[in-house]
């Protein structure tokens, strides 16, 4: 990623933060957002202390005029467009596991709904005019996006809204775009259900992968995993 400029949205905690971490550490300058600013700044100190070449801007994605800005900036850092954007900000409304859909307030549901569906969208959309030739576009999912399970109201259905934003653009966009699942991450987002599973540092490689030496091809328009991450590389 040496030399490339990759946008991290939500990239001030969780999988965020870890991916634009390690995008830093490959050579990549990378852009970050997150609803606060204090943790905006922190997080790109903590990538220029070690070694990373970072900016970041406080931006809400439920607000695409937010979303406009954050982009244009990250097309200016390099002076050349973008190369990779990856759509990490996300909310969950509850415990996981215990909202059931039918008992959700609709406040919840709708915020859910803007946050990870509409939010997702605009992230693509602002992206779109500043991405350069080859760009990955990626938006993370996992199996509550396509797998019915109770107990997850309004989140599953905003990831199987953004699995089918990953279908529709990769059908009408010359950039690559895809989903990307990395299981069960251990995220304060995810509470008690997150602390079971992988740390954030552990999966950022696969975003890694997918944003680089996946094969365009078989990635777009489709849904990649630790399981096609492990069998192209090893890990």
């Amino acid at each position: 990623m040496d030399g490339r400029t990759a946008v991290v949205t939500g990239g001030t905690r969780g999988i965020g933060e870890a991916v634009a971490a390690a995008f830093a550490d490959e050579g990549s300058r990378v852009v970050v957002c997150g609803r606060h600013g204090d943790s905006v700044e922190e997080t790109v100190a903590t990538i220029e202390d070690a070694g990373g070449d970072a900016r970041g801007l406080r931006a809400d994605v439920r607000d695409e005029f937010d979303l406009e800005r954050l982009m244009e900036t990250a097309a200016r850092f390099g002076g050349d467009g973008i190369d990779a954007v990856v759509a990490c900000a996300g909310v969950y409304h509850g415990t996981p596991g215990e909202t059931p859909l039918a008992e959700e307030s609709y406040s919840a549901f709708d915020d859910t709904m803007r946050t990870n569906a509409r939010g997702a969208y605009a992230t693509v959309r602002e992206a779109l005019p500043h991405v350069n030739d080859g760009a990955r576009v990626l938006v993370p999912t996992g199996a509550i996006g396509h797998e019915s399970r109770p107990g997850y109201g309004s989140y599953a259905v905003s990831k199987a809204a953004a699995e089918a934003l990953v279908r529709g653009f990769a059908a009408e966009v010359d950039a690559t775009v895809a989903g990307v699942d990395p299981g069960v991450v251990a995220t304060e987002m995810m509470g008690e259900k997150g602390e079971r599973g992988r740390s954030p540092e552990d999966v950022a490689g696969l975003f890694r992968w997918a944003a680089t030496e996946a094969p365009a091809e078989e990635v777009d328009g489709a849904v990649v995993g630790l399981k096609e991450w492990r069998q192209a590389t090893g890990t």
